[in-house]
Formats: structure tokens, sequence, C-alpha cells
């Protein structure tokens, strides 16, 4: 999402060295993933290259060399561009590696060079029976039954909170529609793959003002934002806004009955929230006008530790270390975090972190973010 306010040298610096961890620690490891079987894809400025058109359905690894200049994302979408599985901030020169599991169908694999508009796309047939693909364990069928509820009692807590920040804007009370703003949208920020799931939802309630596609109107949280921070307004427009931020996510609420959940997209989810932390929690682009990226910062780290620790019973007896480790990492960013916590519950303005401070949360980052790459293998029951 959004406008750097950072510009220094310094910051640049660590930025860069921040995201290149992320990036060479999923290309390190995840890439050893696939082996012969892994569906290979070559992904450039001007194509995306599938190796196969045509794979079995079920467990899927999902191969990514980008070979391009820029940054890409690649996705899996079945109809209606719903999303069946993602990564994003695919640097250039490096390697990334998807566990998913895909039941039979037709599917489309976008490249999103820049990781902009709808992307190079090509037509992909998963074979099989169709249908299910429910994980032989039945701990891991648990686990997902138990992440929908979650993810669905998140939905339910978001629409009062944030009807509660709409009616302070539609009575003109600006000191308390901020108040509320950072609190209307944890619900969201724990289950954020979810919602991105949808296609139309995030969009429309979450992008900021530099990540719209070419005629998008901006709506959503981070418009009401600028208007209350920067422009210190509550007018007629806002009011509008306000009431269709309440209807779209409403919508989102409804739909997660739909939503497409499984063991390896519940990893997957996990270790997206952590990446969405490392390019634009960090950076402070996500809340740029009210600087409570924090609070956003933690909501995402509860919620990979909620989908982790639903996993955690297979994937401790799979690979015990890895358990080990992710518990000890969970620990530490969330003592870091913490830190932060004021006597009103909320944090520190992310606008007062020093740049050393930063540098602490971004290296906390990379270090949950790398093991927590490797959760979607180790749930895979083989």
């Amino acid at each position: 999402m959004p406008a750097r306010r950072r510009s220094t040298a310094a910051a640049l610096l660590s930025l860069a060295v921040a995201t290149a961890a992320l990036a060479g620690c999923a290309s390190k490891k995840d890439d050893k993933a696939g082996g012969a079987d892994a569906v290979k894809i070559n992904a450039t400025d001007t194509a995306c290259e599938v190796s196969t058109t045509s794979f079995p359905g079920g467990h899927v690894v999902l191969d990514i060399s980008n070979k391009g200049s820029k940054t890409t994302e690649v996705y899996v979408y079945a109809a209606g561009d719903k999303i069946v599985t993602e990564r994003e901030n695919i640097g250039p020169g490096t390697k990334a590696s998807i566990n998913a599991e895909i039941k039979a169908g037709s599917y489309e694999i976008a490249c999103k060079p820049g990781m902009v508009g709808d992307g190079i796309r090509q037509k992909i047939t998963v074979t099989g029976e169709g249908g299910s693909t429910a994980p032989a364990d039945p701990r891991l069928g648990a686990a997902v039954d138990s992440y929908r509820k979650y993810a669905q009692e998140q939905a339910d807590a978001t629409v009062p909170a944030v009807e509660a920040f709409a009616a302070a804007i539609k009575g003109g009370d600006l000191e308390k529609a901020k108040s509320l703003y950072a609190p209307s949208r944890t619900g969201w920020e724990r289950t954020e793959p979810v919602a991105e799931s949808f296609g139309d939802v995030d969009p429309k309630t979450d992008t900021r003002e530099d990540k719209l596609e070419q005629g998008q109107q901006w709506t959503g949280w981070h418009r009401l934002e600028k208007a209350l921070w920067a422009d210190a307004k509550t007018g007629d427009d806002e009011k509008k806004l306000a009431d269709q931020l309440v209807a779209d996510l409403k919508d989102w609420q409804k739909k997660i009955p739909e939503a497409e959940i499984t063991a390896t997209s519940m990893a997957n989810g996990a270790k997206e929230l952590l990446d969405e932390v490392a390019t634009n929690k960090i950076t402070g682009e996500e809340d740029r006008y009210s600087h409570t990226d924090l609070a956003d910062f933690q909501a995402n780290v509860e919620g990979a530790q909620k989908a982790y620790e639903l996993l955690k019973p297979v994937a401790a007896e799979k690979d015990p270390e890895l358990a080990r480790t992710l518990d000890s990492e969970f620990a530490a960013i969330t003592a870091l975090l913490a830190k932060y916590k004021q006597a009103d519950g909320t944090f520190t303005p992310y606008d007062k972190v020093t740049e050393a401070e930063r540098k602490a949360f971004s290296d906390a980052v990379n270090s949950l973010g790398e093991p927590l790459s490797k959760l979607a293998a180790a749930v895979v029951v083989k």
C-alpha cells in the first residue's frame, strides 16, 4: 500500500536490508521444497511461464523464479478472481515456493510484475475428481474448522467496531473517530489473507492512495484516515465513505463461510501476515497519517500466531525443532511489541519510533518470517 514518509539514506538502507532478508529466506529454503514434481513458474517483466498447464489436484508445490527486473507477485485464481493461493514481494533474481492444496477445476496463474494490475495470466487445469482437499490427518481438519470459526468471529467483531467508527464520523466527532480508527481494523488485520481471498473486498476497504488501479475510486479505511488526520474533515463525503465502509465489511462478514481454507492456506496466510508487516508496517506506509501502524502490526502477529497454534500439533510432531523455534520467535516479537503498549491500551505513534527501534522490529520480523515460511511444508501429510 502507500507512499513513504522516511527519506534518509539510512532509513532506505535499513528497509532494503530487511526486505532483502525476507526474500532471501524464502529463496534459500523454499525452492528446495518442490523437486521434480513441482510446477515451475518463471516470472519476468513481460511473461509468466508455467512448466505445465495441467496437473493433479491435492497437494501442489509451485516453485517460482523471478527472472525480471521488478518485484513480482504470483496468484492462483479460481473463477471470479477468488484467490486460492498467492505469494507477494518476490524480488528480482529471487525464488519462492508455495505449498498449497488445490482441488480439481479450472484456474488462472497470474504473475504481477511491479505488483500492480491484473497480471500476466496463464490458464491451467487441475485434474482429478474435484470436490474436497480435506487432509488425511483429522487434526488438520479440526484446525481448518477452528480457523474458519476464528475468522468469522473476527469479522463479527469488526462490524460493530466499524459501525462505532462510522457513527463518530457521521456525528462530526473528529477526536472520537480518530480514537476508534485503529480498533476498527483489528479483526481485519488478524485475518487479512482470508479477507483478501475475496478479490473485490480488499480493494474497497484497505487500499492506500498510491496503490489504486487505473480508474479505481479510493474508498475505505485509508481514505478516511487521510480525511481525519491530514484534512480534519468529517463532512458529507466522509459520512458517505463511512457508510460504504460499513456496507463493504458486512459483505466480507457474510462471505467468510465461502472462503477456501486449508491447512496449507492457513500456514501460507501466517507468512503473508508477516510479509505484510515487513513491507507496510515497518516502513510506516500502512497508516501514514494516523501513525497507528503498531496496532496493525500486533494484529498481524496475533493472526499469524493463531494459525500456527492451530497447526502446531501436526507441525510439532513432524518438525519439533521448527515448532520450538516458532514458539521462541513469536514470544520474542510479542515481548518487543509490549514495550510500546501505553497505559490506555494504545501503542506509541509510529512516527515516534526511532530508526534504531525500527531496525529492531525489522530484525524480529525477519527472525520469525524465515521459520514461518517452512510451516506449510511441515503440515503436509504425505
